[in-house]
């Protein structure tokens, strides 16, 4: 008997393998290089006592580690990418490293199209030819878990988006979030004192519900249902999803016509209005509210949220309405910390100390204070976690700088299920400043955060809350 040895096969099977470990080894190495190299600029910088040539060597300095994350990023693809999602903020990273990462939104390698069509077809169980009038091969944009394709179903006269998951990459983005986890255990300990661990614990929760199509479908249809129930027009557009066509690794949804957000100024420029000009400014704020009106609901009236809010995921269409896609990541809090931060918002928004302070303790955040001031301080540290508006004479968050609030109030435990919320708001900050505006979510989440809090009896003060309602135009809820 003759033993056939496919060599091949053989290749692949120990090639699949060794990946894992081939990129934590390349993880490792960069994010070693990347730490090591600014802890020995921090001693170099400490040594010029000139502040202006401080700061062009920490211009400089941040120029090299951009370059390096950017980098690692681009060439690793995967969970990265959506790490430099969260990093490459303009209110929360040096701008260096903006400029470099907010390019990476949507930058994934696609997958060809004839895996692509294997993985479609045995997921639906009919060919692409019975099923579709025409497929585009080429991928309309290609993520971290998937890529999506335009085409027409048989019979049918309105395009729809088939969303296709690339083949493997669950068990390489669970390998990188496991990496990241210790990375964010030793990072803790040494610098910044905040509850990392926990965060990166969340991310993995969330990122692991991402491979579950069905999930999301049925996300999709229960946010459109709820923002459609509590407005006479929904603040936000939410694909419709095809039904019977939907599988843990295939899903077809309606096709909505949009620009990326991103692309907006270079939009309004072809059509002759000036990026800076009143016109401009009314679009951007209009586009701005709703698309948080919509969060300020499902967070703090619902709890069950879209948490995914970064550019790549936000179609402006005519008439500066918003499209919200990618629905892989959804978030369901629990009544008692939706409610715990409906009180937070209010102690933001009404600038009040003392009840930010007892938020913390509602919300299971414990803290360490390492300040004279420590309430004010708490405020200062709720506003630049949980608001949109940074907080006075601050331009950018700087987690590593001794003046920040995270140096001098260190958060030894943040609930897991509470990251979402905060990396939600984040994005939306993000956003507000890449569109110009400094804009304040919790000042317009008030009166949502109100209504939940006296529906559920937790609103102490009601004077004059029913007036104020009626002249907001919120109806007076039913106890």
């Amino acid at each position: 008997m003759l033993f056939h040895f496919d060599l091949k096969k053989f290749q692949e099977k120990v090639s699949t393998q060794l990946r894992p470990w081939q990129r934590s080894f390349q993880f490792w190495v960069r994010a070693a290089d990347i730490y090591t190299g600014y802890k020995v600029f921090q001693v170099r910088a400490s040594l010029e006592k000139d502040v202006k040539k401080q700061e062009v060597m920490w211009e400089k300095q941040h120029e090299v580690a951009a370059d390096k994350i950017y980098s690692m990023c681009s060439e690793l693809g995967g969970f990265f990418l959506k790490v430099a999602q969260i990093v490459g903020k303009p209110d929360l990273a040096p701008a260096p490293w903006v400029k470099r990462l907010v390019t990476l939104c949507d930058q994934a390698p696609a997958t060809p199209y004839n895996v692509i069509r294997v993985v479609l077809e045995k997921e639906l169980g009919q060919s692409i030819d019975e099923l579709f009038e025409y497929f585009d091969k080429d991928p309309l944009g290609s993520a971290s878990i998937a890529q999506v394709h335009r085409a027409r179903l048989k019979g049918d006269k309105n395009d729809v988006v088939v969303k296709v998951q690339h083949p493997g990459v669950q068990e390489l983005m669970m390998t990188d979030i496991r990496n990241l986890q210790a990375f964010a255990l030793y990072i803790q300990k040494t610098d910044v004192k905040f509850d990392l661990f926990s965060v990166t614990k969340e991310m993995e929760k969330q990122i692991s519900y991402e491979f579950d199509f069905v999930r999301e479908a049925e996300a999709m249809a229960r946010i459109q249902h709820f923002l459609c129930q509590n407005n006479k027009k929904s603040p936000v557009r939410v694909p419709c999803v095809i039904r019977d066509m939907v599988s843990r690794r295939v899903l077809v949804m309606e096709y909505i016509d949009g620009i990326p957000i991103l692309k907006l100024g270079d939009e309004m420029e072809k059509r002759g209005i000036h990026p800076d000009g009143k016109l401009a400014a009314a679009a951007k704020m209009n586009i701005l509210k709703n698309l948080s009106l919509a969060y300020g609901q499902m967070i703090l009236k619902s709890g069950f949220f879209h948490a995914d809010p970064h550019p790549g995921n936000i179609l402006i269409c005519k008439g500066s309405e918003v499209a919200l896609l990618d629905y892989g990541q959804v978030k369901d809090l629990p009544d008692e910390l939706r409610l715990g931060y409906a009180r937070l918002v209010l102690a933001i928004a009404d600038n009040d100390p003392l009840r930010a302070s007892e938020s913390y303790r509602d919300l299971g955040i414990e803290t360490l204070s390492n300040c004279e001031d420590e309430q004010n301080e708490m405020l200062r540290l709720a506003q630049t976690m949980f608001d949109t508006k940074l907080p006075p004479g601050v331009t950018m968050l700087q987690p590593f700088a001794e003046e920040s609030s995270i140096k001098k109030i260190a958060v030894k435990a943040f609930p897991e299920e509470l990251f979402s919320v905060l990396r939600t708001v984040h994005i939306l900050r993000g956003l507000s400043v890449g569109l110009g505006i400094n804009f304040s979510c919790a000042e317009q989440w008030r009166p949502i955060a109100e209504e939940v809090l006296y529906v559920a009896g937790r609103l102490a003060d009601l004077v004059g809350l029913e007036k104020k309602w009626t002249l907001t135009g919120l109806s007076v809820p039913n106890n």
